[in-house]
């Protein structure tokens, strides 16, 4: 039995907004998710506990803590990528307050155990406000709460992608203290290796995320959030190593599919690469009917192929040739 990996997700905050939407789903086995380069062509993705692992994305876990408890009960296998930073405001205007958010981290942790739990110090957005005195100060606090709750804690660089270089553009003009500096080798490489000595002083290991930087020589090794070395000795399972062609060159995670949706968080960080608006997100949720098969727009998936005995593929690819229109890959 091949096992699939489910990414939950990198496209929007499942566990922060999504919680009852993901446990009607759960309930029902399955759940409906377009293509984001055409929403047409609607695939219906398997969720049985017998043959998925899945990754759960989030900064705010409290109001998932009963999908946790029917995740456990039902013997799924799940991990988390749990994003911790702290900025302020300006930058990140709907997180939770810090030390919210480190309780629900520790609350987690206890729950399913530290080693199924992965810090995220990511990005690291460099400004004159955020410089080197206030990463190592922060991340320090952060570590030293987290510690006996993970094992491990990952890094990266805000990358400007297209919907957030608008964004941290107005962040500048508001906040020039904010204005985000590009990462340099001679006058930034200190803070990682500072970073990755204080990691390693409190038992974390420490390792990137998707970077064309190479920071072996600091410390930080590059590692994979969907990661099947991880799997294997979390669940004993082998789910292949193949890396995800839908994912950056410097990704190194194995193959999963994503049941997110763009366009549906509503934390609001200047950074954000998944929403074009936050008001359309807002509007995206407001609209979403009771039962919905999809996490936001109310989309319907074929029948699954046990019951009309056609490949979903054949069936998506028939109804996007009937609206006339070529689909693009869909990435997992």
């Amino acid at each position: 039995m091949k096992l699939r990996i489910i990414s939950a997700s990198r496209r929007t905050d499942i566990p922060a907004f999504h919680a009852p939407w993901f446990l009607d789903r759960l309930n029902a086995g399955w759940c409906a998710v377009p293509n984001p380069f055409n929403s047409k062509q609607v695939s219906r993705v398997e969720l049985s506990a017998e043959d998925t692992v899945l990754v759960f994305w989030t900064r705010w876990a409290s109001p998932f803590m009963q999908v946790v408890e029917e995740l456990e009960r039902r013997r799924y296998r799940f991990y988390f990528q749990y994003t911790v930073v702290g900025y302020p405001t300006e930058i990140d205007p709907h997180s939770p307050q810090l030390d919210k958010s480190i309780r629900a981290f520790q609350a987690l942790a206890a729950r399913i155990g530290p080693h199924r739990i992965i810090w995220r110090y990511d990005p690291i957005l460099l400004s004159s406000a955020t410089d080197h005195d206030y990463h190592l100060r922060n991340f320090t606090a952060i570590a030293d709460a987290l510690r006996e709750s993970t094992s491990r804690v990952v890094v990266s660089i805000v990358d400007p992608y297209d919907k957030a270089a608008r964004r941290l553009a107005e962040l500048a003009r508001a906040h020039p203290e904010y204005a985000l500096e590009e990462y340099q080798e001679q006058r930034d490489g200190p803070l990682f290796r500072r970073l990755a000595e204080i990691a390693t002083r409190r038992g974390l290991e420490i390792t990137s995320c998707a970077e064309q930087i190479d920071f072996t020589h600091l410390g930080i090794a590059a590692g994979k959030c969907i990661d099947d070395g991880l799997i294997r000795d979390l669940f004993g399972v082998d789910v292949g190593g193949k890396k995800d062609k839908g994912q950056r060159a410097a990704c190194g995670c194995v193959e999963s599919r994503d049941i997110g949706m763009y366009d549906s968080c509503l934390f609001g960080c200047a950074y954000c690469y998944a929403t074009r608006s936050f008001d359309f997100a807002k509007r995206q949720l407001a609209d979403r009917q009771s039962g919905s098969e999809s996490m936001v727009g109310n989309y319907h998936a074929p029948e699954s192929p046990n019951r009309i005995g056609i490949p979903l593929l054949v069936l998506s690819t028939a109804i996007s040739r009937r609206s006339g229109r070529r689909s693009k890959r869909f990435p997992p």
